[in-house]
């Protein structure tokens, strides 16, 4: 039987389809070859966000060496990153003024203030790493010829690698650029999958830009004030320079990712029998927390909320070990190059734990977990991921970790 002829509509389309796949690699190819000048990179908060977009940062730079690269980011969170070498400047948001009683107007004023910082800047490129609504405003009002985000929302699948292999889908997380952000981009990242880390996935920025291939730079340059503000914070407790000291962050966010506060004491008051000074360190709303675990744990020194994020580097900087949930200090900790070991439940370590080190997470092998969930009474299983992790679990393999560096 003779074969039907592709009909007009059908090679129409088909032709369609190879010129608009060609028209996206010459694209591609235009925009690696292309030199930029002013740079912006969007990525106000959060800390662990901000220190996982520091590797493109380092790329950009060596990318684009005598760019001026800036980095659109909260006061809160900008010292951690104003010091590094491959930065020009930071361009502060502070976001945070508009939910100050009597700041409203002021937040306002200074909000219009910096659509004017960035419109004068005359940025040629835009990189949001952000990816939503508010980020991408800035990019758009930027009025720059390239503006690079992540592409629209992708369906969730199962996770499995080498290091986990996690039988729950959850039902929320990131799964690309949020809130229609994608829209006022020029150029969007694919994203091939979600099994991979947060860092590993903002660098696939790279294909479209053209980075090397070198491996990425987490360091953070702490300023030299951070440093000596922690210096005095421990001689104020009578903690001697020579004295080893284990950090603990109870702290974070999600209801559902605090280990237990009997879990942060048993591990406060093993280390404080082996002579070890133990630091409690967190944000205004951990204190609470800390109290506890201070109060269970006689000896530890509580400097929650007496620490910014870069003092916080500061401290984790100083200390032996540090011991986490999963949060920002987590982050931080890895990008130091610190032993430190994080409880995990909730979410998922091969998305968001510590960058290529399996070895530093704790967490219980349920079915349940990781769930993604935020408040516990979305928990079914009474917090089982973390209540199931004892104390004993988490010396243990920091004392193994430490073995491992000396």
């Amino acid at each position: 039987m003779r074969g039907r002829r592709p009909s007009a509509i059908y090679l129409g389309q088909l032709n369609g389809r190879i010129e608009s796949a060609h028209t996206k690699s010459r694209d591609a190819l235009e925009l690696q070859s292309a030199e930029f000048s002013r740079i912006l990179l969007i990525k106000p908060s959060a800390l662990g966000d901000v220190v996982h977009t520091i590797p493109v940062l380092v790329k950009l730079r060596a990318r684009y060496p005598h760019a001026r690269i800036d980095w659109l980011i909260t006061p809160e969170n900008a010292e951690v990153v104003r010091c590094h070498p491959a930065l020009t400047n930071v361009v502060l948001f502070a976001r945070r003024d508009f939910s100050k009683p009597g700041h409203k107007w002021r937040a306002l004023v200074a909000f219009f203030d910096l659509l004017k910082q960035i419109r004068r800047a005359k940025y040629d490129l835009i990189i949001d790493m952000h990816g939503q609504v508010r980020s991408a405003f800035f990019a758009l009002i930027s009025g720059a010829r390239v503006r690079i985000g992540f592409d629209r929302p992708v369906k969730r699948t199962l996770t499995v690698s080498a290091e986990h292999a996690l039988k729950n889908v959850p039902s929320h997380g990131w799964r690309g650029a949020r809130e229609g952000s994608w829209l006022a981009y020029t150029h969007r990242i694919a994203i091939p999958t979600l099994d991979v880390h947060a860092i590993d996935r903002y660098l696939w920025v790279g294909e479209l830009l053209g980075f090397d291939a070198d491996p990425p730079d987490l360091t953070i340059h702490l300023p030299p004030e951070a440093i000596s503000k922690v210096q005095r914070l421990l001689e104020e407790h009578r903690v001697s320079a020579d004295t080893p000291l284990v950090v603990l962050v109870p702290g974070t966010i999600w209801e559902t990712k605090h280990w237990t506060i009997e879990g942060f004491a048993g591990v406060a008051r093993e280390f404080l029998r082996d002579g070890f000074a133990v630091a409690l360190a967190g944000t205004k709303r951990d204190q609470e927390r800390c109290r506890q675990i201070a109060a269970a744990a006689p000896g530890a020194c509580d400097f929650s909320g007496k620490t910014t994020p870069a003092e916080l580097a500061a401290l984790i900087r100083r200390a032996e070990v540090a011991v986490t949930n999963d949060s920002g200090s987590m982050h931080v900790a890895a990008s130091l190059g610190k032993p430190m070991v994080s409880v995990f439940g909730p979410t998922n370590p091969v998305h968001i734990g510590p960058y290529e080190r399996p070895e530093s997470v704790v967490r219980v092998d349920l079915p349940c977990s990781p769930c993604n969930y935020r408040r516990l009474s979305q928990c079914p299983f009474d917090h089982a991921c973390m209540n199931q992790v004892t104390s004993a679990m988490v010396v243990e393999r920091v004392e193994k970790i430490l073995a491992t560096t000396k």
